[in-house]
């Protein structure tokens, strides 16, 4: 069974509604690899999300695509965590289900959450639902156990995981490189620099908008 969260850590109301910049908030829950402990996962990224149910059709199609992924987020030194209102149980059934009918081991760990007391305090569901049938919600969260980008889909639409992955790299380059990552941005390509902060630097810049829109390569 789900454990409260973290008696040491302040208290959080139902439906906390995390803000990106916020730590996430500790907890210890049963999973199909054993317990686990979110603050364990502290020193490398970690993406934790949710997902409304078990032998759903898009939730299957969401697992199927993140096993066949996992080593790319590993890549990365990014584990993957997923939790759901279902009972541990349930959730080996549907991962022996997707192994025998997909040819894919879903290792990463998956959190039984069935009196919804994480869901609620990471937000993921309002303090008065009675199931998680709506949640769709992705946390990155940084190595200092930081949320550092949140995601919500409904149930009906799945999530795109080369978009999760994006999101990883962005985050790792632009933290490794104090820059800034512009619409679109793929692996490879430029950064852009932050704008300059004072007046004279504006008044020195080459034109009228290198001093706040620049890449990594330019001087302006």
């Amino acid at each position: 069974m789900t454990r409260s969260m973290d008696q040491n850590a302040s208290p959080l109301p139902p439906c906390a509604g995390l803000r990106i910049g916020d730590f996430a908030p500790d907890f210890e829950a049963r999973s199909t690899i054993g317990p686990v402990r979110l603050s364990a996962h502290r020193g490398r990224w970690l993406v934790l999300f949710s997902h409304p149910a078990d032998f759903t059709p898009v939730c299957t199609t969401e697992f199927v695509a993140l096993a066949r992924e996992a080593a790319a987020f590993e890549a990365r030194d990014c584990a993957l965590m997923a939790l759901s209102v279902d009972s541990l149980f349930s959730h080996f059934a549907w991962l022996r289900m997707i192994r025998d009918r997909f040819g894919v081991e879903v290792r990463f760990p998956i959190l039984e959450d069935p009196t919804l007391v994480i869901a609620r305090a990471f937000g993921m569901v309002a303090a008065q639902d009675s199931d998680s049938a709506a949640v769709r919600t992705t946390f990155f969260i940084d190595p200092k156990g930081v949320i550092r980008a949140m995601t919500c889909y409904p149930a009906n639409l799945g999530r795109s995981i080369p978009e999760m992955l994006r999101i990883l790299d962005g985050l790792q380059a632009i933290d490794a490189k104090g820059a800034l990552a512009p619409a679109n941005w793929q692996p490879g390509e430029p950064l852009l620099k932050a704008p300059r902060q004072t007046l004279d630097e504006v008044f020195d810049a080459k034109d009228a908008t290198s001093w706040f829109l620049r890449d990594e390569r330019g001087d302006g």
